[in-house]
Order: C-alpha cells, then sequence, then structure tokens
C-alpha cells in the first residue's frame, strides 16, 4: 500500500469497462496486479503464477511497505474465506464451483487447481470485460505453466474466451443486468444445485447499487445449493480520510457509487441480507491486522521495518471483507469471530 492514500492508489479496486471513457478503471487491474508481484517479491505473500501475467516488457516499481501490507492483509483475509468454502464442501462430500466477477489477471484458479481441494473443484469461471480478458487469454496462451492447468484450451470470441476442462474465462460487461448476460454464458457451464461461491474482489464498488444488487439476487434465484459470496471493497468514504480518498479516485476518473450505501462495517452485510442471501458478516482489515499472531505480525513488520503503523490503520479500516450466505453449510463458522467480537 502507498504511504498516501492521497495518491489514490491504496489497495486499489479494479472493474475494467468495455469503453475508452472508462480506461482509468481497467487501469486498476494493472495497478492490483503489480501490487501483488510486489508482494510476492518482498516476502509478503507466495503466488508462483503472479509474474506470468506481468508483461516480460513491462517496467514497475515495488510498492512501499503500506501497500504490501495491505496487499497481504487482503490476500489472506480472501484465501481463509474461500478454503474455508473448499473444507465445508470436504466434510460434505460436495463438489464446487467458483464465478469470479470482475476477475482481471487474479490467479486464484491455478492456486485452487493445483493445491489441496483441486479435486473438489467441479467448474471455475472467470468474467470480465473484454480489454481485459483478452489480455488474460493472451497471458494463457503465452504459458506453458498457466494453460497446462487447463487441460485441453480452447480460445473463441476473437482471443477474449477461454475454455478449459475446468476453467472458463467470458468477456461480459456487468452493467447491463444478468438477464441478458450471466444467463446466456453461465446457463451452459454450471450446475445449478452445486455449491457455489461467488467472488467479487472490488468490483461492484464501480457499480450502482441497484445493478450489484441484481446480480446477487440472480444467483440468489438460480442456485439450488449452497450458495455463497465474498465482496472485498472500499467503504465508510464519508470521513476525512475516506474523502480524501475518493477525490483523488476521481481526479483518476475513477468513480465509487457502490461504496455510497455503506457508511460504515456494520452496513455490509446489508448487501447480502437484502439480495436473497440468510446469513451475512463483515470484518475491516484493521480488525484482521490486530488479530494477527504475534509472531506473524513480528514476520510482516520485519520485512521491511514497517513503522508506520497509525497511517497503515486508518487505511485498512476503510477497506472490508463481507461475505454472505444461503443454505444449511458451516463452512464459514469461524469467520464471524473478529465480528462477534467487535459487537462484543
Amino acid at each position: 500500500m502507498s504511504s498516501a492514500a492521497s495518491r489514490g492508489r491504496t489497495n486499489t479496486c479494479r472493474l475494467a469497462m468495455n469503453t475508452d471513457t472508462d480506461a482509468s478503471i481497467r487501469q486498476t487491474d494493472t495497478d492490483a496486479l503489480l501490487a501483488r508481484l510486489s508482494a510476492v517479491e518482498k516476502g509478503y505473500i507466495a503466488d508462483p503464477y503472479v509474474r506470468r501475467f506481468v508483461p516480460a516488457r513491462g517496467r514497475w516499481e515495488p510498492r512501499g511497505p503500506l501497500m504490501n501490507v495491505g496487499t497481504y492483509v487482503r490476500g489472506r483475509a480472501v484465501d481463509g474465506l474461500v478454503e474455508g468454502w473448499f473444507e465445508g464442501a470436504a466434510r460434505e462430500g460436495r463438489s464446487v464451483q467458483v464465478v469470479s466477477m470482475g476477475a482481471g489477471s487474479d490467479t486464484r484458479f491455478w492456486r485452487v487447481a493445483t493445491g489441496e481441494y483441486r479435486d473438489l473443484l467441479r467448474v471455475y469461471v472467470e468474467i470480465d470485460f473484454a480489454e481485459v480478458t483478452s489480455k488474460k487469454a493472451m497471458a494463457i496462451r503465452k504459458s506453458k505453466e498457466l494453460s497446462e492447468v487447463l487441460g485441453e484450451v480452447r480460445v473463441e470470441n476473437g482471443g477474449t474466451t477461454v475454455h478449459g476442462e475446468k476453467y472458463h474465462l467470458l468477456a461480459a460487461d456487468l452493467r447491463l443486468g444478468p438477464e441478458t448476460t450471466l444467463g446466456r454464458l453461465l446457463e451452459p457451464i454450471l450446475d445449478w444445485s452445486v455449491a457455489t461461491l461467488l467472488l467479487f474482489e472490488c468490483v461492484l464498488v464501480y457499480m450502482e447499487p441497484g445493478a450489484s444488487d441484481g446480480i446477487l439476487r440472480w444467483f440468489a434465484g438460480h442456485v439450488e445449493g449452497p450458495l455463497g459470496g465474498i465482496v472485498y471493497e472500499m467503504f465508510g468514504l464519508e470521513d476525512a480520510f475516506g474523502k480524501v480518498m475518493v477525490e483523488n479516485l476521481k481526479a483518476r476518473g475513477v468513480l465509487l457509487p457502490g461504496a455510497v450505501p455503506y457508511s460504515s462495517v456494520e452496513k455490509l452485510p446489508g448487501r447480502f441480507l437484502g439480495t436473497g442471501f440468510e446469513r451475512a458478516g463483515a470484518v475491516t482489515l484493521r480488525e484482521l491486522w490486530r488479530g494477527l499472531g504475534a509472531e506473524e505480525r513480528a514476520r510482516i513488520c520485519g520485512l521491511e521495518g514497517l513503522d508506520e503503523v497509525e497511517e497503515l490503520e486508518l487505511v485498512l479500516g476503510h477497506y472490508g471483507v463481507t461475505w454472505g450466505l444461503r443454505g444449511t453449510w458451516s463452512a464459514w463458522d469461524r469467520a464471524g469471530e473478529a465480528q462477534r467480537q467487535r459487537e462484543d
């Protein structure tokens, strides 16, 4: 994380759009990719696939300690929830399908497909806009390490779509509504009886609330098996620090209409509870950072000599992870611990 939210680069979120006027938002995918690469290079996280998506001829500068720590906490939070979903599936003898919207250059499919729970994965779908999926498709085609995990690969629709044995990369504009986009794309791929996990890592914050709620309601109305959702994004932007973030992102052409309804972490679960999910919870990255064990926290602080803890916590307090659940499922029983401690 950069030392100043004033640069508008703090753990930048990303949703690639389909017009040139949205280029500044598409650029945030590159920001997020390079932030992850920096965290890997500095030893905060492990990801053997991230470099495969970085252009070989591109130049990049390592991020500062604040951004690297932010990337670490974000990854730890989302990874923990995803692993919890697969652990729940393993206990109940279920398979899992994952739909990641606004996936950008994310490497999670490769990490899941080569990890402990690879045999539980039925299908993994990534959806983003064509400008983003075309670049990802090209990276997959150029890398044996990426493509061999997919098995037999088909590239379609002018290079914007990739189909593997379990992996599907699809181009779509989520703003157009699920009835005209998701149904056409997903009906041939998904099994609605399978435990389904939805991922939204800094996607819905760029959409109007009505549009994002429509996507969640659509899945709630189609999935018959257990349904879970994970959202990572900014919130609480009405205070002085948040207003600085908003103004600096606006200067880059990035607007955050999806953050408006969520002025506090307590309001974040409403995203799921109002769209057909039965249970939901939320936690800030600051709470997760403070909850690290002493040994792990010492490791992280020692990597680059972190000495800006107060500023770090201020930034982390404006990012949250929200989860929603529908169905009888114990996958995330432990996820609510930080939330319960806050409420107590």
